[in-house]
């Protein structure tokens, strides 16, 4: 067989690249790949023996010899120094024109230090943001690729026809895929996001507000668990429920399936055995340092991160409970349960647009930043399908970025101004009755802030300005003066006298 003919070869046969190039297989791509350890090679090889379009190679110059020019080669490794090593030994086995392509969780401005790197040697580098775990490289991920306009139009093709597929009407993904039979039709879920490091950053924009999906869910759970005194099954039987409505998404439903499941060692439900100490990888961390960085407002991404970062500190925290004390629990209180699930309901949807909004907030920060042209509207149906906070949510935010391209913040969209005008005396209630009971809700509780923040013609940093100058001379502006123009007041000379900077 012609072993000159590989469309693709992929570096790194760990659960997400064996996944992904079984994927590129299924859609007629021939595919070399390539592991460290040769043992691995063989061992995808024996296991996938279905496959035609599969290659495997000992030594890294057979395996880059096997490829097509000009080459196309994912890179599918732990992000950091690991890619950085695998990029330093391909390098002298490229030519010109030839594609490395860093489909790992990359920092952004890595995969911009890359680009850069790379070009001086005329060769081409993509950072792709590749999501939906393990089922979606498999069977349809979603893709946000990053780099030059001659990189994307080369693997262009092969991007759309792995990427996940949604209905064209209803924004609803498209469902089962199996080996050597994958989605076909609808639309796909893979894009060109702009230039070097765009599409690892909207990844991890895409990441922070998992993170935060993610971290409103456990707050419902937790209100319905300690409050309601509802049992696992029930919480997910009630989010299956929701999951037919507004809050249809794969995170919802996951949740719901997870919170039925029997543990298989004990009598009861597995989430009762599972310590709450969460883990993370830092994509959370780093949305949230760099809405820091940019001076854009994203609380609660950040106090999803946070969340984690608390209850890591188990130990901590069961000392901690002998001694603190919260509010005295009222047996007698009373709460009519049907209608405080629909609060708990309504301030869940509530503060996931709060949270997407802060999250397209920070992609439009970044835009001006990095003088990247992003289409909202696109990200948006991007992630309707394959990518884990899917959700038919994001159909309205489509809608209304096509409606209106420069759209400041997704708050002021119709749609999701009605729905937080529907919902919001719902969203109150739950984020007070937590706090009367100890209950602690951050997600839902800095969604809340943002939004009466976001929504206030003042607020009370005058004061603050004041304070600032008194202490260190840091000036401030006028609400009777232009913008622009910096006054001082001299704290030490007893006539305190206003100096115009």
């Amino acid at each position: 067989m012609n072993m000159e003919h590989s469309s693709f070869g992929l570096i790194g046969l760990a659960v997400m690249g064996q996944n992904l190039a079984l994927n590129i297989a299924d859609h007629d791509y021939r595919i070399s790949v390539f592991n460290r350890t040769y043992s691995k090679t063989l061992d995808f090889l024996n296991r996938n023996s279905y496959s035609d379009n599969l290659f495997g190679f000992e030594d890294l110059e057979s395996f880059v010899a096997s490829i097509r020019k000009p080459r196309k080669i994912i890179i599918m490794v732990q992000a950091g120094q690991a890619t950085d090593a695998v990029i330093d030994c391909l390098v002298p086995l490229l030519d010109e024109q030839d594609i490395i392509i860093d489909g790992g969780n990359a920092k952004w401005t890595d995969t911009i230090r890359r680009e850069n790197s790379l070009r001086d040697k005329n060769i081409c580098f993509v950072g792709s943001g590749v999501s939906g775990g393990e089922e979606g490289a498999r069977f349809g991920p979603s893709l946000m690729a990053g780099g030059s306009v001659y990189a994307w139009e080369q693997i262009k093709d092969a991007w759309i026809a792995i990427s996940a597929k949604v209905d064209p009407s209803s924004g609803k993904p498209l469902e089962g895929g199996a080996p050597g039979q994958p989605i076909t039709g609808g639309t796909p879920c893979a894009a060109y996001i702009g230039e070097n490091g765009a599409g690892h950053y909207v990844k991890m924009v895409h990441n922070g507000i998992e993170y935060g999906d993610m971290q409103m869910i456990c707050e419902a759970y937790h209100l319905m668990r300690d409050l309601l005194k509802m049992g696992p099954e029930e919480i997910g039987l009630t989010f299956s429920k929701w999951n037919e409505g507004e809050l249809d998404s794969f995170l919802m439903h996951i949740s719901a399936d997870a919170l039925q499941q029997k543990d298989p060692n004990q009598n009861g439900y597995l989430v009762d055995y599972v310590l709450d100490a969460a883990g993370q990888k830092g994509t959370g961390k780093w949305t949230s340092v760099n809405a820091l960085d940019m001076g854009t407002p994203a609380p609660t991404v950040a106090e999803a991160v946070f969340a984690r970062c608390m209850s890591a500190i188990k130990q901590e925290r069961v000392d901690a409970s002998e001694i603190l004390s919260g509010p005295e629990q009222n047996s007698s209180q009373r709460i009519d349960k049907e209608q405080f699930l629909e609060a708990i309901r309504g301030a869940l949807y509530c503060s996931k647009i709060c949270s997407y909004a802060q999250g397209f907030q920070l992609m439009q920060a970044a835009a001006i930043e990095y003088e990247w042209s992003l289409n909202f509207g696109e990200i948006a149906q991007i992630w309707r399908g394959g990518c884990i906070i899917r959700a038919a949510f994001l159909q309205k935010i489509t809608d209304a970025y096509t409606f209106n391209p420069n759209l400041a913040n997704l708050l002021l969209d119709d749609y999701f101004k009605d729905s937080i005008n529907k919902y919001q005396a719902n969203w109150r209630e739950v984020v007070s009755k937590g706090a009367l009971n100890g209950i602690p809700t951050p997600t839902f509780s800095s969604a809340l802030s943002y939004y009466d923040s976001y929504r206030s013609k003042l607020l009370p940093q005058n004061l603050l300005q004041i304070q600032r100058d008194y202490f260190g001379a840091h000036t401030y502006e006028r609400t009777d003066s232009s913008r622009g123009n910096f006054y001082h007041v001299d704290w030490l000379n007893p006539d305190r006298p206003e100096i115009k900077i």
